[in-house]
């Protein structure tokens, strides 16, 4: 006898569910290029479906229309950075508070390393933030913003809600900002090329990172002693 439950192995309704993922990846995929090439107000859907080899409905059945397609590769351009799932694992992992930070700066750079679509789509974005960046950041950079400061938190001994945690998270971030925002010609001229050893620049980020936490962490520490 057959039957339509998707969660049967072999069943026509799970089929039918791997063909609508695969379709939806690959409309996502597709979107990312031409939307890191055109930008969103000249890209439209009739050109992602095209190119995805799918037809115009598609769009609207999976995301929507293109505003919600559109938010969808932002909230993938953050997963493919560094998703929420590699930093949760990080947090619930036994690892010392440093060794934490250290595998998020790992896993940043190789999220930054490959220079694709995702890179040059959160380049525009940050220079200029479009009205569905807001419910992107909502749905994935704020829960990774939550456990990174949770992690800052262990490490330096600050607690969650003082302003010092605040200005760590940005001391910790824009290194790596500044790695993706800036054109790479352009930073490898000033700098020589930093990405010519990966493994390098990771190490010294971690370095100066840490460093410079540990100092701050000793100050506070100070004072809270001395009051």
């Amino acid at each position: 006898m057959k039957t339509s439950d998707p969660n049967v192995p072999g069943a026509p309704g799970r089929k039918a569910r791997a063909d609508g993922d695969a379709t939806r990846q690959r409309i996502l995929d597709v979107a990312g290029d031409i939307f890191a090439e055109l930008g969103y107000e000249h890209a439209t859907s009739k050109a992602i479906c095209a190119r995805a080899e799918t037809n115009m409905a598609a769009v609207n059945y999976h995301f929507g229309g293109k505003e919600g397609l559109y938010q969808a590769v932002l909230v993938e351009v953050h997963r493919r950075l560094i998703s929420r799932d590699t930093l949760s694992a990080i947090a619930a992992s036994d690892a010392s508070p440093a060794d934490k930070l250290g595998g998020v700066i790992d896993a940043f750079i190789l999220g930054a390393v490959d220079g694709g679509w995702h890179l040059r789509i959160y380049v525009r974005e940050m220079r200029g933030p479009s009205a569905t960046l807001l419910a992107a950041l909502q749905q994935e950079a704020l829960p990774k913003a939550t456990l990174l400061r949770r992690m800052l938190s262990d490490f330096t001994g600050i607690p969650e809600q003082e302003p010092a945690l605040a200005c760590c998270q940005l001391n910790f971030f824009a290194p790596l900002a500044m790695l993706l925002l800036a054109d790479r010609q352009v930073l490898g001229r000033m700098l020589t090329d930093i990405w010519r050893d990966p493994d390098a620049l990771r190490q010294h980020l971690k370095t100066y990172a840490l460093s410079g936490l540990s100092a701050v962490a000793a100050a506070y520490a100070g004072r809270a002693s001395a009051s």
